[in-house]
């Protein structure tokens, strides 16, 4: 029996949505493509039709799990958005969360087409914290490295969180130590 155009999208959709979950639980390493297609309800065999090698898959992944975390960053204020991110629902769900804090150490030792797409995911992130800061009376070269260094405190912040053990006092502490050191900020910028 044929496979239809629509079908073979929505599987290959449903790859990359299960792919998305996976790598940013497990990192790039810890999910085969057995695993892969399994959470997408796929056979093993049919990976190699919808994707040349799993770099290419971690790629689009990324954009994707990037893709999310933009909207998020969209829909609600920069300082709820940092509020959101810095909270310890956020720490314990890597699989939903964001692909800096959970995939970037795996990222840096990758091929350049998952680093060119990370790279893509940040700027695509920065781009929409800008249009949140629309009201900045900040020259743009100094709003970007604002964002920029709020993103790595944050992100940083959720990496060393995560690196603890869970009911770890500290992992609670970076949290809160960087939520009182980038709302304040967010919050008189404009």
């Amino acid at each position: 029996m044929k496979i239809t155009k629509a079908k073979v999208e929505a599987n290959r959709a449903r790859i990359v949505e299960a792919a998305t979950d996976l790598f940013r639980a497990h990192g790039y390493d810890g999910v085969g493509v057995a695993d892969l297609m399994a959470a997408a309800g796929l056979t093993h065999g049919g990976f190699y039709r919808h994707f040349e090698a799993k770099t290419d898959l971690m790629a689009e992944a990324a954009c994707k799990g990037f893709g999310e975390l933009a909207d998020k960053a969209a829909a609600i204020d920069a300082a709820d958005f940092v509020d959101e991110y810095l909270s310890r629902a956020h720490r314990d769900a890597p699989g939903h969360g964001c692909a800096m804090a959970a995939l970037a150490g795996d990222t840096a030792r990758q091929p350049e087409v998952v680093k060119e797409a990370f790279a893509s995911g940040i700027e695509r992130l920065l781009a929409v914290l800008a249009a949140a800061d629309g009201g900045s009376d900040c020259p743009e070269p100094v709003a970007r490295a604002r964002r920029i260094a709020t993103m790595s405190q944050i992100v940083g912040a959720m990496v060393l969180s995560r690196a603890c053990p869970d009911d770890s006092v500290l992992a609670e502490e970076i949290l809160e130590v960087s939520r009182r050191a980038v709302l304040p900020q967010l919050r008189t910028e404009k």
